[in-house]
């Protein structure tokens, strides 16, 4: 089987599949059942000064597909409401009885140097093997100067991860908000402030959904509501994206990086690491289904690799990074068609359905003998826009097929109807 270790900003773990700071992590018991069930390590929930944070009720709220699947989760919840000693004295147990398991301390305490100062030497002196910078929170410490408030400004990123840096001998993990115009402008930041890794994405500013008969959105706290940080499989996509923008970055090549944001099977994790992630965050998943999820993880990422003929993760990781580019740098050339596998169509529908009255009318209906209708494409009109693929409910049924048209490779930079075309 593939070797799942890790070597993740000088953190060693036995596979990549960590916690993320979250309420799984928010206590000794819930992080020792999950060492327990397989996960390589955890991110201990937000840490911050004494006295504690004080959360409200209720706090969750989700975004719901049509059978009711949770496609994301909407919480209000703060930073750790126990205090600084407890949770300290439970951090130093728990890594000395799972000394090989990665163990991370995030924490978030206000802008002032003072502050990281001090509490600093004291997770350190935990024996744990590293810090995780809170700059993503989007609800509640923000209006108090700290989470996304810091990690909106740049200067304040690198100040602050400086800081740690200077009173810390652990790895410095920047996490970042994607609560911001351009999330390089940050990472270059925690670059130049001297962190040793970034982690992303923290949680999105949403609003689920709104209770029409209260006139009040979810989750509720007596009449009132507000925005909360989005999580979940919906925000996969944000979160790849964020991932690939810093791995390809000149100015952050060579950052490490976590992914944090919707992966809930070993596919999700591939991706993050096909784009430059070494070690990847888990939390909605586990939310919903329980730690043991960590075991088909592990189990099918490993098959994946020996598939592939990888031995270890370092031999994949960041491999799709090359292949990701800028719209300008794509060839305009370049053709596809629609082809549907007549035996596999059920004959629903719904691929002419989405041509003809939103795309291109690449598609024919012909009526049978029978009644029934066959689904043709017509060549000529398609433009390869992937539509009917994605509407299709039968896997495989329509296939993209490259076609020759006898062009030469062009980007849109040399693009003679590019009024700023290179000339070549």
């Amino acid at each position: 089987m593939a070797d799942l270790s890790i070597v993740f900003a000088g953190i060693k773990a036995p596979n990549p599949f960590w916690l993320a700071s979250a309420p799984p992590t928010d206590k000794a018991y819930n992080v020792v059942r999950a060492f327990e069930a397989g996960w390589g390590g955890v991110v201990w929930k937000t840490l911050g000064e004494d006295p504690a944070a004080v959360n409200v009720s209720s706090r969750y709220s989700a975004h719901y597909g049509n059978n009711r699947e949770v496609l994301g989760i909407n919480n209000i919840e703060l930073i750790t409401d126990r205090s600084l000693e407890i949770n300290l004295r439970e951090i130093t147990q728990v890594k000395k009885d799972w000394p090989d398991r990665a163990l991370i301390v995030s924490l978030m305490v206000p802008c002032v140097e003072e502050s990281w100062k001090h509490i600093l030497p004291l997770v350190e002196a935990t024996g744990a093997d590293g810090i995780e910078l809170n700059f993503g929170c989007p609800h509640g410490m923000p209006e108090r100067g700290m989470g996304a408030a810091v990690g909106q400004v740049p200067e304040y990123v690198e100040q602050v991860t400086r800081w740690c840096k200077t009173y810390c001998s652990l790895p410095v993990i920047v996490k970042l908000t994607p609560n911001i115009t351009d999330i390089r402008v940050a990472a270059r930041a925690a670059h130049r402030g001297g962190a040793d890794a970034v982690s992303l994405i923290n949680t999105i500013n949403s609003i689920t959904s709104v209770d029409l008969e209260h006139m009040v959105a979810l989750p509720t706290v007596g009449s009132k509501s507000t925005h909360g940080g989005y999580c979940g499989s919906a925000v996969k996509p944000i979160a790849l994206n964020m991932v690939a923008e810093i791995a390809r970055d000149p100015e952050t090549q060579g950052l490490p990086i976590c992914g944090i944001g919707g992966i809930g099977s070993w596919r999700d994790a591939a991706e993050f690491m096909a784009l430059g992630s070494g070690a990847v965050q888990v939390c909605t998943a586990a939310m919903l289904h329980g730690f043991r999820i960590v075991e088909e993880m592990k189990d099918g990422l490993s098959r994946w690799m020996d598939s592939q003929g990888y031995a270890n993760i370092a031999e994949f990781s960041g491999r799709a990074v090359g292949n990701t580019t800028d719209w300008k740098y794509l060839d305009i050339n370049y053709q596809v068609i629609a082809k549907i596998d007549q035996e596999a169509c059920i004959g629903c529908g719904r691929c002419h359905i989405a041509c003809e009255d939103t795309s291109h009318q690449a598609i024919g209906s012909l009526k049978q003998a029978d009644g029934t209708h066959k689904y043709e494409v017509i060549d000529e009109e398609c433009v390869g826009c992937n539509l009917c693929q994605i509407t299709c409910p039968v896997a495989d049924c329509i296939e993209m097929v490259p076609m020759e048209t006898g062009k030469p490779f062009l980007d849109w930079n040399h693009d003679p109807r590019n009024p700023y075309h290179v000339a070549v």
